[in-house]
């Protein structure tokens, strides 16, 4: 019997995914392939986003062990194809992170946070070595605000950018004129370049104001939500569907909606 609980450890969860895998195993987990696991990866990290957002720290064990799973569940599939095990990605983490840490674990010296960046940021374009992009290692599968903000970032480093926030904003405004003349024209494939275009800006001045874009557009998601949650609870309590509102209605119940205290935790 495989044993977990108060000695559960590394090792235990590296039986655990074994014995899933193995002939006597799990159909399910059996059956899958690394390409197989990308949503699922992804899906588990969200999840322990959300419970960082929450503060819900018994959740957060929780879904870090999800995430933790997910690793090794990998790094099994991994050994099985011989090209590599966990044993290996922690040595590479360790590597890294010794390697990257000058000022803790060898000669270096950092004096504040800020040092430490720029000395993090050296070490990785020695690792890079010559004849790569400096956009390479931008994850292409970020999010595409986050993306954008990082992307724009790398460039800044040589010299390709705005000198400060009030800089970015024409730029932000004449993406907009364009989108607006991309609109009037009717031109589909224009107003989809220009609103990228749009977005782009958009997150280049969030990165100059120090402001993540992609929290920024989840604290607006979460402000939706709340304000569309009272709508549905005053339509209920009215005996009301939204659908019958109308236009001006609906505009003045959403205008309440904004000094209406929360009521109800959102999702």
């Amino acid at each position: 019997m495989h044993k977990t609980g108060s000695n559960a450890s590394l090792e235990s969860l590296l039986g655990l995914v074994a014995r899933l895998r193995g002939p006597n195993g799990c159909p399910w987990d059996r059956e899958q392939e690394m390409g197989d696991m990308e949503p699922h990866l992804l899906e588990e990290c969200y999840e322990v986003m959300e419970a960082l957002h929450t503060c819900s720290f018994d959740k957060l064990a929780e879904e870090l062990g999800d995430l933790l799973f997910h690793i090794v569940f990998l790094a099994h599939l991994a050994s099985e194809k011989g090209v590599f095990d966990i044993q290996e990605v922690i040595r590479r983490i360790c590597e890294k992170m010794i390697r990257r840490h000058p000022h803790v674990f060898g000669a270096g010296s950092a004096a504040d946070t800020e040092a430490v960046k720029e000395n993090w940021w050296k070490i990785k374009q020695a690792e890079r070595g010559a004849g790569l992009s400096l956009l390479d290692s931008v994850p292409l599968h970020l999010p595409a605000l986050q993306r954008a903000c990082r992307l724009s970032q790398r460039a800044a480093r040589v010299g390709l950018d705005w000198p400060d926030p009030g800089a970015v904003l024409p730029k932000v405004k004449e993406e907009l004129r364009e989108f607006e003349q991309a609109l009037a024209h009717h031109d589909k494939e224009r107003v989809r370049e220009e609103l990228g275009d749009l977005f782009f800006s958009l997150a280049s001045l969030a990165r100059h104001l120090k402001l993540n874009p992609e929290q920024a557009l989840q604290e607006s998601n979460r402000k939706f939500l709340r304000r569309f949650r009272i709508l549905e609870r005053r339509a209920r309590a009215e005996g009301r569907s939204l659908e019958a509102l109308c236009p001006e209605e609906m505009n003045e119940w959403w205008e309440q909606s904004k000094n209406t205290p929360e009521t109800e935790p959102p999702d």
